[in-house]
């Protein structure tokens, strides 16, 4: 913390207190590098007004988009440091506003008893630690917090029902807190989320998107998961996840939907985008689960799947480039398992150009959906898999596969039939696709030859 000694100093000279807590205190005590080690939040006694003009000559930049909840935050000159200092507070959501009402406080000890969980209501008193005093003691822990981080448990510093109220993205928060330090969650709040679960209807989408992106890059998203749909809190905003609990009657056993995809959410990279296709990437079979002679099928549940994928991501307020990239892995996640009987030219290139920039995607995607634990499935899948990357090599070596396209353009299409743009032009381009795809790379000349024979063919031709 020596970082924090200018800022430390200005507000001691002030008569303010300065407490570092949060994340930064939370990670060092562990061990934990955080997600930024040159950002540290702060709380103090002063009130923004006071913040904003005892930050102004440390920062290069000051920023107050959070004054209206107490927070200014900065950039300090000599060090680099990103700060957010805000004071002491408490917040509630109120009747029909989707922000939290947000009231001053003048006690650390009220402040850290409203935090969300004990491993978070840890504070360092930075003034006494730059002061070096001997009769003060720099790390205050009120609730418990350092014994439960080395306990790996999640409990709350006060009644989780009324901490839930105050902010029902706590909810969220504690799956997020659980998947990434592997917490075992306290039975109080596990019941408490089961009772406030709707009132998570108050929280704006995107803050409970924001939970969503930061509980996905966790190393076991699991954890988490499954907490929300045990609580009901999952129903809320993400109601295809627990709809994945498909009953199974004795004659017609099948996979477990929800735990198989919780399995494949762990496997995948901690990439946002393949970690939302992972979880998404089977919410189509329930609507398409049908029982026949071959037992439970799930037939087009990659399509139905993708439709449903793009509507909740876009109610989510997804980004659209994410929404469209997660809705296709979605779709195409099953492609690999079509091409039963070998990978010829034709099959790879199709592959490669359906795929897109997305191709190293679905590849792991197609390899985290294997869950088995038949080992010898396992195996096969594996050498069925590579066989696929094997043959991608081997035809990029001789042809650009990135760069799929016909020999000719629609400019080119247009001079040598004549005509003008329309639905002709279309055909003859989707037929020099074909030969492309079933053949590889031709040349133009050799192309305008089998455009014309295509054309000769066309009943439009003769008019």
């Amino acid at each position: 913390m020596a970082l924090a000694r200018p800022l430390a100093e200005r507000f001691a000279q002030a008569g303010h207190s300065l407490f570092a807590v949060g994340g930064a205190v939370r990670d060092a005590l562990i061990g934990v590098a955080p997600r930024d080690e040159q950002e540290i939040d702060f709380t103090t006694d002063a009130r923004p007004p006071e913040i904003t003009l005892l930050l102004a000559p440390l920062c290069a930049t000051l920023w107050e988009q959070g004054r209206e909840f107490g927070t200014i935050g900065g950039i300090v000159r000599a060090s680099g440091l990103k700060v957010e200092v805000t004071t002491f507070r408490s917040e509630s959501y109120v009747a029909h506003s989707r922000k939290p009402a947000v009231q001053w406080g003048d006690s650390l000890s009220e402040d850290l008893s409203r935090r969300d969980f004990t491993i978070n209501a840890i504070a360092l008193d930075v003034i006494a630690l730059a002061e070096e005093r001997s009769d003060t003691r720099a790390l205050i822990d009120e609730h418990g917090g350092i014994a439960d981080l080395f306990a790996h448990r999640l409990r709350t510093p006060a009644e989780p029902g009324g901490l839930f109220r105050d902010d029902p993205l706590r909810m969220l928060r504690a799956a997020r807190f659980a998947a990434r330090f592997a917490l075992e969650i306290d039975p109080s709040i596990e019941e408490a989320a089961r009772a406030e679960a709707p009132a998570l209807a108050k929280v704006s989408v995107e803050r409970v998107r924001g939970e969503l992106d930061l509980l996905l890059a966790t190393p076991r998203p699991s954890i988490g998961l499954d907490f929300l749909v045990r609580t009901g809190v999952a129903d809320q905003f993400l109601p295809e996840l627990p709809a994945l609990q498909l009953e199974q009657d004795p004659l017609h056993q099948h996979k477990d939907v929800l735990r198989h995809t919780m399995a494949v959410v762990d496997k995948a990279s901690p990439d946002l985008t393949l970690r939302l296709a992972a979880l998404l990437h089977d919410i189509g079979k329930p609507r398409t689960r049908a029982i026949s002679d071959e037992g439970v099928t799930f037939r087009f549940h990659e399509v139905v799947g993708a439709k449903m994928a793009r509507a909740r991501l876009v109610a989510l307020k997804y980004p659209q480039a994410i929404i469209d990239d997660v809705s296709a892995l979605v779709e195409l996640h099953l492609r690999f398992h079509t091409y039963k009987l070998g990978w010829t030219d034709r099959a790879v290139r199709r592959y490669v150009r359906d795929a897109g920039p997305l191709l190293e995607q679905l590849n792991e995607l197609t390899r985290c959906d294997a869950t088995t634990r038949n080992a010898r499935k396992v195996a096969t899948f594996a050498r069925r898999m590579d066989e696929l990357e094997r043959r991608i090599v081997e035809l990029e070596a001789q042809e650009d596969l990135r760069r799929l396209r016909p020999a000719l353009d629609g400019n080119q299409v247009m001079a040598e039939l004549g005509l003008p743009p329309g639905p002709v032009i279309g055909r003859a381009l989707a037929h020099l696709m074909e030969i492309r795809l079933d053949e590889g790379e031709v040349s133009a000349e050799d192309a305008r030859a089998r455009l014309l024979a295509w054309w000769s063919e066309q009943p439009e031709s003769a008019g």
